[in-house]
């Protein structure tokens, strides 16, 4: 079954130029003709691991195609996925698998809503990449994904091409938990990185903030049914800022660049559920109301 990527950056290109080194049938869907001409000049998308370049002739297409979708990797950004989906949402076939690779939390839950019809996989992933250039992609840091249907029911066969491909899997049966987890650890880490204008090692400066939001973190976690997750989160928070010290947040990168954050499914995120449940966070909503004025002062989307 062909390998439909709807998003091709840093990690939409990853998974798919693995996935065609694996000699599995893999299409990108891209959002214009303009960025469909674009891509063909530049060759097909290029993939450096280990200090080697590969190209891959991948083919693509646009949201239009007449071709039906039976397996689709949603790679966009949580602020563009569900719009993203629906352009190609007349494609999908009936119980249509959709992997849904997006941070925070919030446009997940918007798709499986929106279109019940389909199979709604989550999937949690560290792995590391980011775009050299424009349809080349750099793998950074290998890590682990982790996938899972928050409805229940088996672990889809398909998980062997994954292996075949070199990408690490793992399917957990609690994914909810995987997701609020890394959920509370960037809301941890990321907004101070931005607010500091700092790598993520520096934060280790401030023992005291990253005390008082990881508490309140994981009263959150608690509340909200996912007590797993909130275990030794403070000691967790610690351990991800020492593992990558020397890294800049994906965050503070977007400001950087003067990209659109994913505020909203992260730090928003977390706070309108406290306030759903009743729950004072008022280090959290300080938070979230110090780094949406940040945004505006750079002239950034706050949302």
């Amino acid at each position: 079954m062909t390998w439909h990527i709807l998003g091709a950056g840093a990690l939409g290109s990853l998974w798919a130029t693995r996935l065609a080194r694996a000699g599995l049938p893999v299409r990108l869907i891209l959002r214009s003709a303009q960025r469909l001409d674009e891509y063909q000049r530049a060759g097909g998308l290029g993939l450096r691991e280990n200090d080697n370049l590969e190209r891959f002739d991948i083919p693509a297409e646009l949201p239009d195609a007449p071709t039906t979708i039976r397996r689709l990797l949603v790679a966009c950004k949580a602020y563009d996925a569900e719009a993203a989906v629906s352009r190609v949402a007349a494609r999908l076939a009936p119980g249509a698998e959709l992997l849904l690779l997006q941070n925070g939390l919030g446009s997940q839950q918007a798709i499986a809503e929106r279109w019940p019809q389909a199979r709604c996989i989550f999937v949690s992933s560290t792995e590391g990449a980011y775009r050299e250039t424009d349809f080349q992609v750099l793998f950074a840091g290998r890590g682990q994904n982790w996938l899972g249907d928050p409805h229940g029911g088996a672990a889809p066969a398909w998980l062997s091409e994954l292996d075949l491909a070199g990408i690490a899997q793992t399917w957990s049966t609690e994914i909810l938990s995987r997701l609020w987890r890394k959920l509370a650890l960037n809301c941890a880490i990321n907004p101070l990185t931005v607010l500091h204008d700092c790598r993520n090692g520096e934060l280790l400066q401030h023992p005291a903030q990253l005390a008082v939001l990881s508490e309140e973190l994981g009263r959150l976690l608690v509340a909200s049914g996912q007590p797993a997750a909130a275990n030794d989160l403070e000691n967790e928070v610690l351990r991800v800022i020492e593992a990558t010290a020397a890294n800049y947040s994906s965050m503070l990168q977007d400001v950087c660049l003067g990209r659109r954050t994913e505020i909203a499914y992260l730090l928003g995120h977390a706070c309108a559920t406290a306030e759903t449940l009743g729950l004072p966070t008022p280090k959290l909503h300080a938070l979230h109301q110090r780094l949406r004025e940040h945004l505006r002062q750079r002239g950034l989307p706050t949302d």
